[in-house]
């Protein structure tokens, strides 16, 4: 459990800095290198990603 403001916004950070790398392995994969995910899943991490890592910012 994440226990103060100062580990909240780490992990916000390395969860948005997820998102950008799901985001480029989506564009990679769409290139047709698919790399263990399909572009779509990897779009859909990358969502998943950047809502948790906004809303970790904001809570």
């Amino acid at each position: 459990m994440i226990k103060n403001k100062k580990d909240v916004k780490k992990v916000s950070m390395y969860l948005m800095k997820g998102a950008l790398l799901a985001t480029v392995m989506a564009a990679v994969g769409y290139l047709g290198y698919d790399i263990w995910l399909a572009s779509t899943q990897w779009l859909l991490v990358a969502a998943v990603m950047a809502l948790f890592g906004v809303y970790m910012k904001l809570g």
